[in-house]
C-alpha cells in the first residue's frame, strides 16, 4: 500500500473533515483544535467547508463540555475541543460525572457519544498550568474511552473511530506532536480501539509508550541498536480499552519491560501498565520492570528545569540498560 508523509496536525484535520462530511450529526465545538501554534491555520478549511457545524463559543470549558454532552444525548456526535489539557479540569464534573456515567445511570436508555479533545503535555515554558497530562486521572473514571495517538495515521484512524463510537471518548494529542510528519496510507481508515501497534520489532526488551513518548522511545531504540541492544517499541494507542494481549505477548518474547510516560510516577499510566504485566505476565519477566516518567512535582517554568524532569531518549536508554543489567 502506497504511503505519503503527513503532519500529525494535518491528519487530525483530515479526520475531522472526513468525519463532518460522512455524518451530518458530527459538529465541532471549539475554534482552536490545533491550539495557537504555527499549525493552527490548517483547521481553517473546517470552518470554510462546514460553517454551520463548527462553533467557536466563549471560553468556558465546563460550558462547552456540557453543551456537547447534551447534544450527544439528543442524538448528535459533537467533537468538543477543550484546548490545553490542564483546562479540562474546569470540565471535570461534566466529563467524569455526566458523560462517563450517563449510559449506566440511565440503565442503557441514554448514550453520550461525545468526543473530547485536548492538547496535553510539557510544551516548553508552559509551567504547571499549561503542562498537565490529565488522561492518567481520566483512566480512573469508568465509562470513558481514552485514545492517545502518536502518529499521523493513528490520530486519523482513532478520531474517525471516536466520532463513530457510541461511548464518550477522550482523545489526547501532545502539543509537540502537531508538526511531526509520519507516513499515512493513501487508503485511510478507522483504527479499532483496543488494538495496539508494535512500532519497532526487537528481541531484548519491550518498551511501552504512548503519544510523544513513542517517538522518544524510537530514538532511544536507534541509539541502543548501535550498542547491540534490540528494543521492541509497543504503542497501545488507546488506554481504554487497553490491548493487554499485545503488551503481554511482547514481554513473553523479550522477558523485560520498560514503561515510559510523561505523566507523574504515582498513579500514572506507566504504573498501571507495569502493574498489569506484573499481575498477568510475571512468569515472563527475567528482570524487574522499570518505569521512566516525570517525577511527582509541578512542571517548572524554567526550561533547564523542565528538561531535567522530562523523560527523554537518554533517560529511556538508561532504563533499558538497567533492566538488561538486572
Amino acid at each position: 500500500m502506497s504511503e505519503r508523509k503527513r503532519s500529525y496536525a494535518a491528519a487530525l484535520v483530515d479526520a475531522l473533515h472526513d468525519g463532518l462530511r460522512a455524518d451530518p450529526r458530527v459538529s465541532i465545538i471549539g475554534g482552536y483544535v490545533l491550539g495557537l501554534g504555527p499549525q493552527r491555520t490548517l483547521a481553517d478549511r473546517l470552518k470554510q467547508d462546514f460553517p454551520d457545524r463548527v462553533f467557536d463559543p466563549p471560553t468556558s470549558e465546563a460550558g462547552s463540555a456540557a453543551v456537547g454532552i447534551g447534544a450527544a444525548m439528543a442524538g448528535m456526535r459533537p467533537f468538543v475541543d477543550l484546548g490545553t489539557g490542564s483546562f479540562s479540569y474546569l470540565a471535570w464534573s461534566q466529563i467524569t460525572n455526566e458523560a462517563a456515567v450517563a449510559h449506566y445511570m440511565s440503565n442503557g436508555r441514554l448514550t453520550a457519544p461525545v468526543t473530547f479533545h485536548m492538547l496535553h503535555g510539557v510544551r516548553g515554558g508552559g509551567a504547571p498550568q499549561h503542562s498537565q497530562s490529565p488522561h492518567a486521572m481520566l483512566w480512573n473514571a469508568p465509562g470513558l474511552e481514552i485514545a492517545a495517538p502518536s502518529t499521523a495515521a493513528d490520530v486519523y484512524g482513532l478520531i474517525r473511530t471516536a466520532l463513530a463510537s457510541p461511548n464518550p471518548t477522550v482523545v489526547v494529542s501532545h502539543a509537540k506532536l502537531l508538526g511531526i510528519e509520519t507516513p499515512v496510507p493513501e487508503q485511510k481508515s478507522p483504527i479499532p480501539f483496543g488494538r495496539g501497534d508494535i512500532k519497532r520489532r526487537g528481541r531484548d526488551v519491550t518498551v511501552v509508550a504512548t503519544s510523544l513518548m513513542v517517538h522518544y522511545c524510537l530514538a532511544a531504540a536507534e541509539a541502543l541498536a548501535r550498542e547491540g541492544i534490540d528494543v521492541e517499541v509497543v504503542d497501545p494507542r488507546t488506554l481504554v480499552p487497553l490491548d493487554e494481549k499485545t503488551i503481554l505477548d511482547s514481554v513473553s518474547r523479550t522477558g523485560r519491560l520498560v514503561v515510559v510516560d510523561e505523566c507523574p510516577l504515582r498513579g500514572g499510566i506507566a504504573s498501571e501498565i507495569a502493574a498489569t504485566v506484573a499481575e498477568r505476565g510475571f512468569r515472563y519477566l527475567r528482570a524487574p520492570i522499570a518505569r521512566v516518567t516525570r517525577p511527582d512535582a509541578p512542571v517548572p517554568y524554567s526550561l533547564p528545569l523542565e528538561n531535567f524532569i522530562m523523560p527523554d531518549p537518554e533517560k529511556i536508554a538508561s532504563g533499558v540498560r538497567r533492566v538488561l543489567a538486572a
